[in-house]
Protein backbone atom coordinates (compact mmCIF):
# COMPACT_ATOMS: atom_id res chain seq x y z
CA UNK A 1 0.00 0.00 0.00
CA UNK A 2 1.14 3.57 -0.63
CA UNK A 3 0.84 6.39 1.90
CA UNK A 4 1.21 10.16 1.55
CA UNK A 5 2.14 12.28 4.56
CA UNK A 6 1.33 16.00 4.48
CA UNK A 7 3.74 17.62 6.93
CA UNK A 8 7.44 17.18 7.62
CA UNK A 9 7.68 18.16 11.28
CA UNK A 10 8.62 15.80 14.09
CA UNK A 11 5.42 13.73 14.01
CA UNK A 12 4.71 13.83 10.29
CA UNK A 13 8.22 12.68 9.40
CA UNK A 14 8.01 9.96 12.02
CA UNK A 15 4.73 8.64 10.59
CA UNK A 16 6.36 8.50 7.16
CA UNK A 17 9.32 6.65 8.67
CA UNK A 18 6.97 4.30 10.51
CA UNK A 19 4.75 3.55 7.50
CA UNK A 20 7.85 2.77 5.47
CA UNK A 21 9.23 0.58 8.26
CA UNK A 22 6.11 -1.62 8.25
CA UNK A 23 6.26 -2.12 4.50
CA UNK A 24 4.31 0.70 2.81
CA UNK A 25 5.45 2.91 -0.06
CA UNK A 26 5.73 6.41 1.40
CA UNK A 27 5.82 10.00 0.19
CA UNK A 28 6.37 12.95 2.55
CA UNK A 29 5.32 16.46 1.54
CA UNK A 30 6.67 19.73 2.94
CA UNK A 31 6.50 23.38 1.95
CA UNK A 32 9.27 24.76 -0.29
CA UNK A 33 10.05 27.29 2.43
CA UNK A 34 10.25 24.65 5.16
CA UNK A 35 13.63 24.29 6.88
CA UNK A 36 12.59 20.79 7.93
CA UNK A 37 11.97 19.75 4.33
CA UNK A 38 15.20 21.34 3.10
CA UNK A 39 17.16 19.35 5.67
CA UNK A 40 15.33 16.12 4.79
CA UNK A 41 16.02 16.57 1.09
CA UNK A 42 19.70 17.32 1.74
CA UNK A 43 20.47 14.69 4.39
CA UNK A 44 17.37 12.41 4.55
CA UNK A 45 17.35 12.79 8.32
CA UNK A 46 16.32 15.10 11.14
CA UNK A 47 17.30 15.22 14.81
CA UNK A 48 15.11 12.19 15.53
CA UNK A 49 15.48 9.68 12.68
CA UNK A 50 17.00 8.61 9.36
CA UNK A 51 14.72 8.02 6.35
CA UNK A 52 15.32 5.13 3.97
CA UNK A 53 16.27 6.00 0.40
CA UNK A 54 12.96 4.73 -0.97
CA UNK A 55 10.89 7.34 0.91
CA UNK A 56 9.86 9.97 -1.65
CA UNK A 57 10.23 13.64 -0.65
CA UNK A 58 8.35 16.38 -2.49
CA UNK A 59 7.20 19.98 -2.26
CA UNK A 60 4.42 19.37 -4.80
CA UNK A 61 1.03 19.00 -3.13
CA UNK A 62 -0.46 17.59 -6.34
CA UNK A 63 2.20 14.87 -6.44
CA UNK A 64 1.46 14.01 -2.83
CA UNK A 65 -2.27 13.61 -3.47
CA UNK A 66 -1.76 11.58 -6.65
CA UNK A 67 0.69 9.23 -4.91
CA UNK A 68 -1.82 7.49 -2.65
CA UNK A 69 -5.42 6.99 -1.58
CA UNK A 70 -4.32 7.18 2.10
CA UNK A 71 -3.29 10.69 3.09
CA UNK A 72 -2.01 11.46 6.59
CA UNK A 73 -2.04 15.14 7.58
CA UNK A 74 0.26 16.22 10.39
CA UNK A 75 0.66 20.00 10.54
CA UNK A 76 -0.10 22.78 13.03
CA UNK A 77 -3.80 22.61 13.86
CA UNK A 78 -4.33 26.32 13.18
CA UNK A 79 -3.00 25.88 9.62
CA UNK A 80 -5.42 23.08 8.75
CA UNK A 81 -8.16 25.22 7.18
CA UNK A 82 -5.74 26.91 4.80
CA UNK A 83 -4.30 23.51 3.87
CA UNK A 84 -7.79 22.10 3.25
CA UNK A 85 -8.59 24.99 0.91
CA UNK A 86 -5.53 24.07 -1.13
CA UNK A 87 -6.37 20.37 -1.05
CA UNK A 88 -9.93 20.97 -2.24
CA UNK A 89 -8.51 22.23 -5.55
CA UNK A 90 -7.14 18.71 -6.18
CA UNK A 91 -8.91 15.41 -6.83
CA UNK A 92 -9.62 13.83 -3.43
CA UNK A 93 -12.68 11.77 -4.32
CA UNK A 94 -12.68 8.40 -2.58
CA UNK A 95 -9.48 9.07 -0.65
CA UNK A 96 -9.02 8.46 3.07
CA UNK A 97 -7.65 11.38 5.04
CA UNK A 98 -6.17 10.67 8.47
CA UNK A 99 -5.69 13.65 10.77
CA UNK A 100 -2.64 12.84 12.89
CA UNK A 101 -2.74 16.08 14.87
CA UNK A 102 -4.33 17.41 18.04
CA UNK A 103 -6.05 20.75 18.38
CA UNK A 104 -9.22 22.83 18.04
CA UNK A 105 -9.63 25.77 15.67
CA UNK A 106 -9.36 28.93 17.74
CA UNK A 107 -11.67 31.19 15.71
CA UNK A 108 -14.58 28.74 15.45
CA UNK A 109 -14.14 26.12 18.16
CA UNK A 110 -14.38 23.49 15.40
CA UNK A 111 -12.87 20.07 15.95
CA UNK A 112 -10.27 19.33 13.27
CA UNK A 113 -12.49 16.83 11.45
CA UNK A 114 -15.15 19.57 11.30
CA UNK A 115 -12.63 21.98 9.79
CA UNK A 116 -11.73 19.38 7.17
CA UNK A 117 -15.32 18.56 6.25
CA UNK A 118 -16.31 22.24 6.12
CA UNK A 119 -13.69 22.92 3.44
CA UNK A 120 -13.41 19.70 1.40
CA UNK A 121 -16.40 19.56 -0.95
CA UNK A 122 -15.65 16.07 -2.24
CA UNK A 123 -16.45 12.52 -1.15
CA UNK A 124 -13.74 11.54 1.31
CA UNK A 125 -13.27 9.26 4.29
CA UNK A 126 -12.12 11.06 7.44
CA UNK A 127 -10.34 9.60 10.44
CA UNK A 128 -8.14 10.74 13.32
CA UNK A 129 -4.97 9.15 14.72
CA UNK A 130 -4.37 10.16 18.35
CA UNK A 131 -3.07 8.79 21.63
CA UNK A 132 0.24 8.51 23.50
CA UNK A 133 3.64 8.20 21.91
CA UNK A 134 6.81 10.15 21.21
CA UNK A 135 9.07 9.93 18.19
CA UNK A 136 12.11 9.61 20.44
CA UNK A 137 10.69 6.51 22.15
CA UNK A 138 9.33 4.84 19.02
CA UNK A 139 12.59 5.16 17.11
CA UNK A 140 14.29 3.42 20.05
CA UNK A 141 11.87 0.52 19.62
CA UNK A 142 9.75 1.31 22.70
CA UNK A 143 6.13 0.33 21.89
CA UNK A 144 2.91 2.12 22.74
CA UNK A 145 -0.85 2.00 22.12
CA UNK A 146 -2.65 4.56 19.97
CA UNK A 147 -6.16 5.19 18.67
CA UNK A 148 -7.94 5.44 15.31
CA UNK A 149 -11.39 7.01 15.31
CA UNK A 150 -13.84 7.99 12.58
CA UNK A 151 -17.56 8.03 11.90
CA UNK A 152 -17.20 4.93 9.69
CA UNK A 153 -16.21 1.77 11.56
CA UNK A 154 -15.12 0.04 8.35
CA UNK A 155 -12.64 2.83 7.61
CA UNK A 156 -11.31 2.65 11.16
CA UNK A 157 -10.83 -1.12 10.85
CA UNK A 158 -9.03 -0.72 7.51
CA UNK A 159 -6.59 1.83 8.96
CA UNK A 160 -5.97 -0.30 12.04
CA UNK A 161 -5.29 -3.34 9.85
CA UNK A 162 -2.85 -1.46 7.63
CA UNK A 163 -0.92 0.46 10.29
CA UNK A 164 -0.82 -1.74 13.40
CA UNK A 165 2.47 -3.39 14.31
CA UNK A 166 4.43 -4.61 17.30
CA UNK A 167 5.68 -1.03 17.73
CA UNK A 168 2.27 0.69 17.61
CA UNK A 169 -0.82 -1.23 18.70
CA UNK A 170 -3.83 0.60 17.28
CA UNK A 171 -7.27 0.53 18.89
CA UNK A 172 -10.59 1.62 17.39
CA UNK A 173 -12.31 4.59 19.02
CA UNK A 174 -16.09 4.85 18.69
CA UNK A 175 -16.59 8.46 19.85
CA UNK A 176 -14.90 10.90 17.51
CA UNK A 177 -16.21 13.93 19.43
CA UNK A 178 -14.76 12.76 22.72
CA UNK A 179 -11.53 11.58 21.13
CA UNK A 180 -10.87 14.83 19.31
CA UNK A 181 -11.70 17.04 22.29
CA UNK A 182 -9.79 14.78 24.69
CA UNK A 183 -6.71 14.64 22.47
CA UNK A 184 -6.61 18.42 22.10
CA UNK A 185 -7.37 19.20 25.74
CA UNK A 186 -4.59 17.01 27.13
CA UNK A 187 -2.10 19.51 25.71
CA UNK A 188 -3.53 22.24 27.95
CA UNK A 189 -3.31 19.94 30.96
CA UNK A 190 0.27 19.26 29.84
CA UNK A 191 1.10 22.98 30.01
CA UNK A 192 -0.36 23.10 33.52
CA UNK A 193 1.79 20.11 34.51
CA UNK A 194 4.90 21.82 33.19
CA UNK A 195 4.09 24.95 35.17
CA UNK A 196 3.74 22.85 38.32
CA UNK A 197 7.13 21.27 37.57
CA UNK A 198 8.70 24.69 37.06
CA UNK A 199 7.31 25.92 40.36
CA UNK A 200 8.42 22.77 42.23
CA UNK A 201 4.77 21.83 42.77
CA UNK A 202 5.09 18.49 40.96
CA UNK A 203 3.29 16.67 43.78
CA UNK A 204 0.11 18.42 42.63
CA UNK A 205 0.21 16.67 39.24
CA UNK A 206 -1.90 13.82 40.62
CA UNK A 207 -4.63 16.28 41.57
CA UNK A 208 -4.22 17.94 38.17
CA UNK A 209 -4.79 14.60 36.43
CA UNK A 210 -7.90 13.87 38.46
CA UNK A 211 -9.47 17.30 38.14
CA UNK A 212 -8.32 17.92 34.58
CA UNK A 213 -9.96 14.79 33.26
CA UNK A 214 -13.20 15.69 35.07
CA UNK A 215 -13.53 19.12 33.50
CA UNK A 216 -12.72 17.79 30.03
CA UNK A 217 -15.29 15.01 30.52
CA UNK A 218 -17.95 17.61 31.37
CA UNK A 219 -17.21 19.45 28.13
CA UNK A 220 -17.29 16.26 26.04
CA UNK A 221 -20.66 15.31 27.49
CA UNK A 222 -22.06 18.79 26.85
CA UNK A 223 -20.91 18.57 23.22
CA UNK A 224 -22.72 15.28 22.65
CA UNK A 225 -19.81 12.90 23.16
CA UNK A 226 -19.36 10.13 25.70
CA UNK A 227 -17.66 11.45 28.83
CA UNK A 228 -16.09 8.03 29.44
CA UNK A 229 -14.02 8.52 26.28
CA UNK A 230 -11.88 10.97 28.24
CA UNK A 231 -10.61 8.07 30.35
CA UNK A 232 -9.35 6.21 27.28
CA UNK A 233 -6.25 6.49 25.10
CA UNK A 234 -7.02 9.86 23.52
CA UNK A 235 -6.89 11.83 26.78
CA UNK A 236 -5.95 10.30 30.12
CA UNK A 237 -4.13 7.49 28.31
CA UNK A 238 -1.85 10.19 26.88
CA UNK A 239 -1.10 11.81 30.24
CA UNK A 240 2.15 9.93 30.85
CA UNK A 241 3.50 11.15 27.53
CA UNK A 242 2.25 14.72 28.03
CA UNK A 243 2.33 15.48 31.76
CA UNK A 244 5.51 13.63 32.70
CA UNK A 245 7.70 13.01 29.66
CA UNK A 246 10.87 15.00 28.99
CA UNK A 247 9.90 14.86 25.30
CA UNK A 248 6.52 16.62 25.72
CA UNK A 249 6.53 20.03 24.03
CA UNK A 250 3.52 21.23 26.03
CA UNK A 251 4.91 20.18 29.40
CA UNK A 252 8.30 21.71 28.56
CA UNK A 253 6.65 24.92 27.37
CA UNK A 254 4.81 25.26 30.69
CA UNK A 255 7.97 24.63 32.67
CA UNK A 256 10.01 27.11 30.63
CA UNK A 257 7.24 29.71 30.75
CA UNK A 258 7.20 29.95 34.55
CA UNK A 259 11.01 30.02 34.58
CA UNK A 260 11.12 32.82 32.02
CA UNK A 261 12.94 30.66 29.47
CA UNK A 262 12.16 31.04 25.75
CA UNK A 263 10.59 27.97 24.11
CA UNK A 264 10.82 27.86 20.31
CA UNK A 265 8.96 24.69 19.38
CA UNK A 266 5.25 24.10 18.72
CA UNK A 267 3.10 23.71 21.84
CA UNK A 268 -0.45 23.20 20.57
CA UNK A 269 -1.97 23.78 24.02
CA UNK A 270 -1.18 27.51 23.81
CA UNK A 271 -3.84 28.02 21.13
CA UNK A 272 -6.07 25.14 22.22
CA UNK A 273 -6.81 26.74 25.61
CA UNK A 274 -8.49 29.65 23.79
CA UNK A 275 -10.65 27.27 21.77
CA UNK A 276 -11.60 25.19 24.81
CA UNK A 277 -12.82 28.25 26.67
CA UNK A 278 -14.83 29.29 23.62
CA UNK A 279 -16.53 25.88 23.66
CA UNK A 280 -16.95 25.98 27.44
CA UNK A 281 -18.77 29.29 27.16
CA UNK A 282 -21.06 27.97 24.41
CA UNK A 283 -21.81 24.81 26.41
CA UNK A 284 -22.07 26.47 29.85
CA UNK A 285 -19.30 24.27 31.27
CA UNK A 286 -16.97 25.33 34.07
CA UNK A 287 -13.30 24.66 33.22
CA UNK A 288 -11.23 26.12 36.08
CA UNK A 289 -7.89 24.63 35.00
CA UNK A 290 -8.24 25.98 31.47
CA UNK A 291 -9.29 29.35 32.88
CA UNK A 292 -6.20 29.37 35.08
CA UNK A 293 -3.82 28.56 32.23
CA UNK A 294 -5.45 31.19 30.02
CA UNK A 295 -5.12 33.86 32.70
CA UNK A 296 -1.41 33.05 33.08
CA UNK A 297 -0.65 32.97 29.36
CA UNK A 298 -2.79 35.83 28.13
CA UNK A 299 -3.57 38.05 31.16
CA UNK A 300 -0.03 37.98 32.57
CA UNK A 301 -1.25 36.79 35.96
CA UNK A 302 1.28 35.32 38.38
CA UNK A 303 1.57 31.54 37.77
CA UNK A 304 2.37 30.66 41.37
CA UNK A 305 -0.56 32.62 42.77
CA UNK A 306 -3.02 31.40 40.12
CA UNK A 307 -2.10 27.73 40.47
CA UNK A 308 -2.02 27.96 44.25
CA UNK A 309 -5.50 29.49 44.24
CA UNK A 310 -6.69 26.85 41.77
CA UNK A 311 -5.88 23.93 44.03
CA UNK A 312 -7.08 25.72 47.16
CA UNK A 313 -10.55 26.52 45.82
CA UNK A 314 -13.45 26.96 48.26
CA UNK A 315 -14.76 23.71 49.75
CA UNK A 316 -16.78 21.71 47.27
CA UNK A 317 -17.72 18.12 46.53
CA UNK A 318 -15.33 16.05 44.39
CA UNK A 319 -18.07 14.65 42.12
Amino acid sequence: MSVSVIGCGRWGTFLGWYANKIGHEVLIWGRESSCNMAKLIETRKNEYLQLNDDVVLTTSLEAAINFSDFIIISISSQQLRTMCQRLNELDLNGKTIILAMKGIEVDTGFRLSQVLLSEIKQHINVSIWVGPGHTQAFTEGIPNCMLISSTNIDISKKIVDEFSSELIRLYIGQDIIGNEIGAAAKNVIGIAAGMLDGLNFSSLKGALMARGSREVARLVRAMGGNELTVYGLSHIGDYEATLFSEFSHNRKFGEDFVKGVEFNKLAEGVSTVKALLLLAKKCYVDMPICNAIYSILYNNEDPKQVLNDLFLRPITFEF
